[in-house]
């Protein structure tokens, strides 16, 4: 097999939106702006402070020696509260493929819009596309799909394992052991990542095609569409999130590999003089992204890529991992793409992709900077870096598990809670409350068990408030906010809690 021809897999995960440091909208919002203004008023025009607090006395929230999640407990808690659910389970299941429930799929949604906000709204050089699962075959052998996209796998004549070859321990390499059971590995064989497909209703005219191995090839082929119905000029990038398909031989490890799932790419094009620069840039905005929405930013580092692991083109190449119980792991690749893409495109499809600059008249291919990463990866990560089990306290009798996701992607904003279900005039008052709340963000209304117990279920979902209607709110029309992380309540009045909530749980 050719080298220089080899497809590198991309690891799928996330995009870093915004830095950190970039400039955010005062007020945006995840529902239509012109009822948040019409329910909330001139809410954002005046500082107002809570009419009361009742704060706990514990320590504030410390991230620095929280040990490392068994994946068990996350795959426990994903099934338990509707997180995530094992594909076709009533018939066995199919490994490697998942299905995502009530609360997976809104922090699913919340993860995509964020990183599309941060990528494409706030980037005026950047657009976005939405491409098609089955493209014409021949984009996969212009990429290099059909004949290198392949793991080389070894079992054990033993226990039966099956192991990919650059995963192996080089020590169980070299004396050709199995990691497990000591046994011995058998010869190496090769396997196709590609899912094929077949288009067409007539035995015998059916055309061959492929289910994509990866989202990004659909941007280099709408690059030429893009720049002309667009009218952008280069440097300018291309965003896409989309489904990608994997016959994976060895799925394993929950999210982290998967048969079907869903990447998230930009394709920055460039001129070839400035490649380092944008290259620089983009690893950067995308290492503080990252840094900005999970909590042990200890747990992320850059990986630079080995030169034998380096496509031909490739000047460089850097990995963003996490380490959790798993180890170091990739969740967003960045990689110097060169021309590589738009020559092949250009030579297997005979149109010309090249660029003519408007103002030097100079033309040429362009270069591309790619971040590759995805939603699945950035999920399975975000519960990871999330979960907690507090031990029991003086104040905290039970303890309790908490997941300490930011509310930006908390799948619940608000829990409404009466404190009695039996007291009519509680009931009436929380749900009025629950039904403004939820024309806003995905609010929940519960009455089912004692208020502690309520609160314990919304912690371990990620709820960030809780909005408790006692016999005082009955009285001065007050209801009382309880915030997740420090279980610090406040008292505030019924009319401002809407604009309370959605200042704390959007991304402005």
């Amino acid at each position: 097999m050719a080298s220089h021809t080899l497809v590198k897999k991309q690891g799928g995960t996330a995009h870093r939106a915004a830095l950190c440091s970039c400039p955010r909208p005062t007020q945006a919002c995840i529902r239509p702006w012109a009822l948040l203004i019409e329910r909330l008023g001139n809410f954002f025009d005046e500082e107002r402070d809570p009419l009361m607090t009742q704060t706990e006395d514990r320590t504030s929230l410390s991230t620095e020696d929280t040990p490392l999640v068994p994946i068990e407990k996350v795959v426990a808690l994903s099934k338990r509260r509707g997180f995530v659910y094992p594909n076709s389970e009533i018939y066995g299941g199919v490994s490697g493929i998942y299905d995502f429930g009530p609360l997976g799929v809104e922090l699913r949604n919340n993860i995509r819009r964020y990183w599309w906000w941060s990528m494409v709204q706030l980037n005026d050089n950047v657009l976005g596309i939405e491409g098609n699962i089955i493209t014409h075959p021949r984009v996969w052998e212009a990429s290099g799909h059909v004949e290198n996209f392949v793991d080389r796998l070894v079992d054990c004549k033993n226990c039966k394992r099956r192991w990919r070859v650059d995963h192996l321990p080089a020590e169980n390499l070299e004396q050709n052991k199995c990691p497990f059971c000591g046994g011995e590995l058998m010869e190496p064989r090769t396997f196709n990542l590609m899912m094929e497909t077949y288009i067409g209703v007539v035995e015998g005219e059916r055309m061959k095609t492929y289910l994509r191995g990866e989202a990004c090839q659909n941007i280099y082929l709408d690059y030429d569409n893009v720049l002309k119905s667009s009218r952008i000029q280069i440097p300018f990038g291309i965003c896409q999130i989309g489904k990608a398909f994997r016959n994976e031989v060895t799925p394993g490890n929950f999210l982290f590999r998967q048969r079907e799932f869903e990447q998230w790419d930009l394709q920055f094009f460039v001129h070839p003089s400035e490649m380092q620069k944008w290259f620089d840039y983009w690893k950067e905005y995308r290492f503080e992204w990252y840094k900005g929405i999970i909590n042990h930013t200890d747990r992320l580092r850059f990986r630079a890529h080995e030169s034998n692991e380096l496509a031909h083109y490739a000047k460089q190449a850097f990995d963003i991992e996490y380490r959790s119980i798993l180890g170091w792991q990739e969740w967003e690749g960045i990689h110097w793409r060169q021309d590589w893409d738009l020559s092949r495109h250009s030579q297997y499809s005979g149109q010309d992709l090249s660029y003519t600059d408007p103002e030097t008249k100079e033309r040429y291919i362009p270069w591309i900077v790619e971040t590759s990463g995805g939603v699945d990866r950035t999920f399975l990560f975000l519960l990871l870096d999330a979960y907690e089990e507090e031990p029991p306290s003086d104040k905290d009798k039970e303890g309790r598990t908490v997941l300490r996701l930011h509310p930006w992607f908390a799948p619940v904003k608000v829990a409404v809670l009466p404190l009695q279900k039996n007291k009519e005039e509680l009931v009436t008052t929380a749900k009025g409350i629950h039904s403004r709340l939820k024309r806003l963000m995905v609010a929940q209304y519960d009455d089912v068990a004692n208020i502690g117990r309520r609160y314990r279920r919304q912690d371990e979902i990620g709820t960030p408030f809780c909005v408790t209607v006692d016999f005082q709110t009955l009285e001065d029309q007050t209801v009382t906010v309880r915030e997740r992380d420090g279980m610090t309540q406040i008292r505030l009045a019924i009319d401002e809690l809407p604009g309370y909530l959605v200042e704390k749980v959007t991304w402005s």
